[in-house]
This record gives C-alpha cells, sequence and structure tokens, in this order.
C-alpha cells in the first residue's frame, strides 16, 4: 500500500526543488491547468517555459503510478478535463519537442506522451519565435 508520502518521495529521488515536492501532486495539477490556461489564451512564454510545463506534465504522469489510489483517482478526473483542453487547443507534431532522440531515449511516443509533440494552434508571439527558430 502506497501512503501520502509516495508521490514526495518519488519526486524527492527525481531531484525535483523543494517547493514542488512540498506542493506533491495536488501542485502538480495546478500546474498543469494553469499552463492549459495560458495555452488557451496564447501561451504569452517562450519555448523553454512551455518544456518546462510539459515536463511537469510528465512529472505528473509519474507521479500518478505511486500515488495512493484515493488521490490517483481524485487527480485522474481533473487531469482528465485539463488534458482534454488542452487537446483541442493544439497541433500536433511527428517529432518530440525536445527532438526525436530525447524521446527515444527516455521511452516517450506521441501516443502515451502526447504533450511532448504538442504546440498551441495560437502560441504566442514569444513561442511562435522560438520554434520558427527551432524548426
Amino acid at each position: 500500500m502506497m501512503t501520502d508520502d509516495a508521490v514526495h518521495e518519488f519526486l524527492l529521488s527525481r531531484g525535483c526543488p523543494d517547493d514542488v515536492v512540498e506542493m506533491g501532486l495536488e501542485g502538480l495539477l495546478l500546474e498543469w491547468e494553469r499552463a492549459v490556461a495560458q495555452v488557451e489564451s496564447g501561451y504569452p512564454l517562450g519555448l523553454d517555459d512551455y518544456l518546462n510545463d510539459l515536463d511537469g506534465r510528465q512529472l505528473l504522469e509519474e507521479s500518478l503510478e505511486v500515488a495512493p489510489d484515493l488521490e490517483r483517482a481524485a487527480a485522474h478526473v481533473r487531469l482528465a478535463a485539463a488534458d482534454a483542453r488542452m487537446r483541442r487547443e493544439a497541433r500536433f507534431t511527428e517529432e518530440c519537442l525536445w527532438g526525436n532522440r530525447v524521446a527515444d531515449q527516455e521511452g516517450w511516443t506521441a501516443e502515451h506522451n502526447w504533450w511532448y509533440f504538442a504546440v498551441p494552434r495560437t502560441p504566442g508571439s514569444t513561442l511562435r519565435e522560438d520554434l520558427d527558430a527551432a524548426g
């Protein structure tokens, strides 16, 4: 049986900053919901920030694997809603935003880790410029 501390222990083992560890699963959910809201309104930041938000979504995915059953069930409801909103606002790409080499190393796929293969349909000017420069 996993304890409520399992997510905190996982985040510590991943080397996450103290504030991320303290916020735990709830904090990861809140941050993903915030990122989705920013995408919905024309993501105002650059590619580095966007990739950081996507990494937060990946941490959320991995944290759910160790979360207690009740916590996981409640989180899945919120996560499904946020993910649905993000998918509506995203344009999917064939290449991972971190690059296909990183995706292969990490075992990320467009089917399972779709967030790494998605860009906002209407990025803000900074993200649009960064994506054009990276493309």
